[in-house]
């Protein structure tokens, strides 16, 4: 049977993958310490899963209106009011099962053959393989280190051609946990201009924010901007819920009215009751999303110390999110045994064999001179895994 050409663009996420070979390591009996998994290892808080226990009990679990039920888009457009300034009307607001069901249905709606999308390094793993199975091409724009792992303007203005679609932007980033400031996004939104063309922000990362610099959304910047943007959020990572499935998407009223209609023949609603759940989320109590991001900052500002004391590694400080992208170029060409590090897939190989340490390599995220480590796991395994880490290095020579 000959498969459709459009699996052969794409390759399965590395970042799930890195995840499911540790699970499988430790059920033959590793201790493998894992770094990869981009989510929250609290539990969802306690008024969350009562919410969605008190919609089963009560019958709400058939089938929902295909964007999401009115109420919980309703918490949505007052979350975006409060929290960004930002206002939709319910026609402009779509549920879907994720951020990254957002994402796709997204480039579904808007792009295809013959459509470039630009995307700057490093990129979370999805985007240029969502980009790719919407027919479209994505246009990679090297977002350096030097500048904060930050698109700059004249590198847009640089990739702009007229066959550009969309611009994907992610602040707080996976991996890099960089943040744009307002000056930054005014600047990127006048390049952009009166061009005919999509921002698609995607803000799951925004209540995961340290220190005094504030979430702005490009959305923020002017009206005409305002126009031209699609905001995609969702509960998975602000209120540890990746396993519910709840992202949504607001922006022109044309464009997700037909990111609805794609939606209705590829899930149909979001699950029913994880709607109710996020409907909590949205309006309960924030304490526990504030005692989340404080713990994540303690192991943040460790980690990256622990990281910078290895001889051949340095790490920048993220700004926001749960992970940091530690450069380590400096130790290719070095050697243990038999074994030649020459790229980040071959020192995240030789870590998971010689240190029993789950890395994800640079490269799937668009830059081979650094690895991705998630620090949503505990602070013991966070001490014992750089340590781990470290104690590999060394051997290096």
């Amino acid at each position: 049977m000959k498969l459709a050409k459009r699996v052969s663009r794409i390759k399965p996420s590395p970042t799930l993958t890195i995840t499911a070979k540790a699970n499988a390591l430790r059920a033959e009996g590793r201790d493998v310490l894992s770094f990869g998994a981009g989510e929250p290892d609290f539990d969802t808080p306690q008024n969350i899963k009562e919410a969605a226990i008190e919609a089963i009990k009560s019958g709400f679990t058939k089938y929902t209106p295909v964007g999401g039920i009115n109420e919980l888009k309703r918490a949505i457009i007052e979350k975006f009011q409060s929290d960004n300034d930002l206002i939709f009307a319910e026609s402009q607001v779509v549920v879907s099962c994720g951020a990254k069901h957002c994402l796709y249905n997204i480039a579904q709606a808007l792009f295809e053959e013959g459509d470039e999308v630009i995307i700057p390094a490093p990129y979370w793993v999805s985007y240029p393989d969502i980009v790719l199975l919407a027919d479209a091409a994505p246009v990679i724009i090297e977002a350096e280190e030097s500048h904060g792992f930050k698109l700059t303007p004249s590198q847009l203005e640089k990739a702009l051609t007229a066959r550009t679609k969309g611009l994907i932007l992610n602040s707080p980033s996976n991996p890099t946990g960089a943040v744009y400031t307002r000056a930054e996004l005014e600047a990127l939104a006048a390049v952009v201009g009166d061009r005919d063309m999509v921002i698609i922000s995607d803000d799951i990362y925004e209540k995961v924010m340290y220190g005094d610099t504030p979430f702005i959304n490009i959305a923020n910047v002017n009206d005409a901007v305002r126009e031209k943007t699609i905001v995609v959020n969702g509960v998975s990572k602000s209120y540890a819920m990746t396993g519910w499935r709840i992202g949504y998407a607001a922006g022109d009223e044309k464009i997700i009215s037909q990111v609805a209609k794609i939606q209705s023949q590829n899930t149909s609603n979001p699950t029913s009751i994880s709607q109710k759940a996020a409907l909590e989320a949205l309006l309960g109590g924030q304490e526990n999303t504030a005692k989340m991001v404080a713990e994540f900052e303690k192991r943040r500002n460790y980690i990256v110390r622990a990281l910078n004391d290895i001889e051949g590694i340095t790490c920048m400080m993220p700004q926001g999110a749960f992970y940091v992208f530690p450069n380590i170029s400096s130790l290719f060409g070095r050697s243990y045994k038999n074994m030649t590090i020459e790229d980040s897939t071959g020192y995240a190989s030789y870590l998971l064999d010689e240190a029993n340490v789950a890395v994800v390599p640079g490269i799937a995220f668009g830059s081979d001179s650094h690895m991705r480590l998630s620090y949503a796991t505990s602070m013991e395994n966070i001490e014992k895994g750089i340590a781990r880490i470290k104690a590999a290095s060394e051997k290096l020579a």
